[in-house]
């Protein structure tokens, strides 16, 4: 039994497939496999029920997992107490939705390299179901998402907050500065698909005030959202900054409304058994550089 055993077995153990697996590790899928069969027939069982359509873990399986994340654990701290190189080191894939893209990921960005030269950062900009889907399945370290995670096995720390504003183009809305709910019979509402943390926020805001919206365009990019308001294609929320430095210029008025939008609660997810140091150095940078407030330099 070794370590690069073990870590074939940990990822096959905790990703979606072996393929997944394979790639969080840079192995091609038939190396992976060849690691997990030589771990198997080390241990004199079979970990992996490989008779269906995907790979299960077997009862023996189920009882290394726990054993083989901490063998892992250890070993990590052994190299940092005994090597030369202390620093965090290797390859994190980490999930935002398109705000903190926009606002506060290149800042972020910054303070790990500073701090973990030695470590490659690979953001992945995407609504916050796919990189809830994404996480839980391995293809991601960790991920800041809007809400908290609903799934037992995800751990959630909220790490920030955004506040958003309705806003329409002037020519849509003439001289009126407060929102009129006849806006959204008269014309279509703007937002993000399904999926995106800002569904909810829209939802409860709507119920509150017991409206309906006969028409929605949905879009997947706030830049896109943006330039539609602009261009008077219905009305809408921006981020608070955003609508901001776009009503300066002109291009957009706030409305003022009562009850306002709830803010947005944003938290850094990660799996709930991965205690690897990098997930908590991740916490720190994202803690250290998220800030929704900060309009995006494309503006």
């Amino acid at each position: 039994m070794t370590l690069k055993q073990l870590e074939a077995f940990y990822w096959a153990a905790t990703c979606a497939n072996f393929a997944m697996a394979a790639e969080r590790l840079y192995l091609s899928t038939s190396s992976l496999s060849k690691r997990l069969v030589e771990l198997e027939d080390s241990l004199g069982v079979r970990l992996f029920d490989r008779s269906g359509h995907k790979a299960t873990l077997t009862e023996a399986g189920e009882r290394l997992l726990p054993q083989a994340s901490a063998l892992l654990m250890a070993a990590e701290v052994t190299r940092k107490s005994v090597g030369s190189d202390t620093d965090i080191s290797g390859r994190c894939l980490f999930g935002v939705g398109e705000l903190s893209a926009l606002t506060w990921l290149p800042r972020m960005v910054a303070h790990v390299r500073q701090r973990h030269p030695a470590l490659r950062l690979e953001p992945h900009a995407d609504i916050g179901l796919a990189l809830d889907e994404r996480l839980r399945n391995g293809e991601l370290d960790c991920a800041v998402i809007a809400g908290r995670s609903q799934h037992g096995a995800i751990a959630s720390q909220t790490v920030g907050q955004a506040h958003f504003v309705w806003v329409a183009a002037p020519e849509l809305v003439g001289k009126a500065t407060r929102f009129q709910d006849k806006l959204l019979q008269d014309h279509p509402i703007v937002t993000l698909p399904t999926g995106a943390g800002t569904t909810r926020l829209l939802d409860e805001w709507l119920m509150a005030r017991s409206l309906d919206v006969p028409h929605r365009l949905t879009c997947n990019s706030w830049g896109a959202i943006a330039g539609l308001l602009i261009a008077g294609m219905g009305v809408g929320f921006l981020p608070e900054s955003w609508a901001r430095s776009l009503s300066s210029r002109g291009d957009l008025r706030i409305l003022g409304v009562s009850p306002a939008l709830s803010p947005l609660t944003y938290t850094f997810q990660k799996r709930r058994n991965d205690e690897r140091p990098l997930l908590a150095s991740m916490l720190d940078a994202v803690r250290a550089s998220a800030d929704f407030t900060t309009p995006p330099r494309l503006l």
